[in-house]
């Protein structure tokens, strides 16, 4: 028996491949996809082969590279140790999954799915939102203070929802696109501006009331945390949620750091705990159930954040499309593989 997989063939191109299935180790569960669903800026950089990929299996210039870190789909079997899940289950798949119809899946890298109304292709989005908000529990922000979010991809929308979620008064969005600004108005944001004004930092300083609280920096660009700094109140925080590939902004670290008292907090995935959860630190596994449960009573629309729904045949045609125009690539976009049957 066969799986089909997509890979990185090399730089900004992809393919749709068959690989034979092995067995599973007594730690695994063999889960079949239904869902997965596209990290745009991840990927992207991956398939361009940007600097600062990290992680195993994403050295510069290694080809071919197999990217997807959240699926959802059902388990078809269990390895001998595994005991949380069982061969029926629906699950959320992380670290382990890639964008291909079967995966095998460590037990601590699943997330059993209870609501049995909450669609595939939402809870997909279960491990993306959660790094969000990882990366919004970093900043500690409070009920009624100010928030902001720059960058409006994929992680930046959950991070909109969830500030509002978390009670930020105001919750500030940013972007260069109009169409993700009303997005992010359409979650919840109150105020939305485009960073390429020449008045961006006083217009946020001012919908802030001098300046923002907490602030989830999710463009990984420098110049975009150095405008971040610049509407920072004091003793403001700073969640680096953001994956920066390049440094090309100088920052006065004395002026816009150091004086004002402002913490930079590093919010990659990585950087929280992997057993248990405590404040403003919680596992991948209890933040995507949470993210879960604001898809399940609505307090996150994911009609409005799901965008596209593809085959896995049209792998080629949409990371080509990532690779070339990745201003128009759609926020939310997935690969049903149910499509393959």
């Amino acid at each position: 028996m066969k799986r089909k997989i997509i890979q990185f063939v090399s730089a900004g191109k992809a393919e749709l491949t068959d690989e034979p299935l092995r067995g599973i180790a007594d730690d695994e569960a063999l889960v079949e996809n239904e869902i997965s669903a596209i990290s745009a800026g991840t990927e992207r950089a991956n398939l361009m082969d940007l600097p600062n990929l990290g992680g195993p299996g994403a050295a510069p210039g290694q080809f071919p590279k197999r990217l997807g870190y959240s699926g959802v789909g059902r388990v078809a079997e269990v390895g001998k140790n595994v005991r949380g899940v069982k061969a029926g289950d629906r699950v959320l798949t992380h670290w382990g999954s890639c964008h291909s119809s079967f995966n095998y899946i460590s037990e601590n890298n699943l997330v059993k799915i209870d609501d049995d109304a909450l669609p595939s292709e939402h809870a997909v989005f279960g491990v993306i939102g959660g790094f969000s908000l990882g990366g919004l529990r970093k900043t500690r922000l409070e009920i009624g203070e100010s928030a902001a979010v720059v960058g409006l991809g994929i992680l930046g929308v959950f991070a909109v929802a969830l500030c509002r979620v978390a009670g930020a008064a105001p919750c500030i969005a940013s972007d260069l696109s109009e169409a993700r600004r009303k997005l992010a108005l359409s979650l919840g944001a109150h105020h939305v501006f485009n960073p390429a004004d020449a008045d961006y930092i006083e217009k946020v300083r001012a919908a802030a009331r001098g300046g923002v609280n907490a602030i989830i920096e999710v463009t990984g660009q420098s110049v975009a945390l150095k405008q971040s700094l610049g509407f920072a109140a004091r003793f403001g925080r700073v969640a680096l949620l953001g994956c920066t590939r390049v440094s090309d902004a100088a920052i006065d670290f004395y002026q816009e750091v150091h004086r004002p008292g402002v913490e930079l907090i590093g919010a990659h995935t990585q950087a929280r705990p992997e057993q248990e959860s405590r404040p403003h630190a919680w596992t991948w596994r209890d933040d995507a159930r949470a993210v879960h449960n604001f898809m399940s009573d609505g307090r996150i629309d994911m009609a409005k954040i799901l965008s596209a729904v593809h085959s896995p045949l049209e792998a080629p045609a949409v990371y080509t499309s990532l690779a070339q125009t990745p201003q128009d690539f759609p926020i939310g976009a997935v690969f049903d593989w149910r499509l393959l049957k």
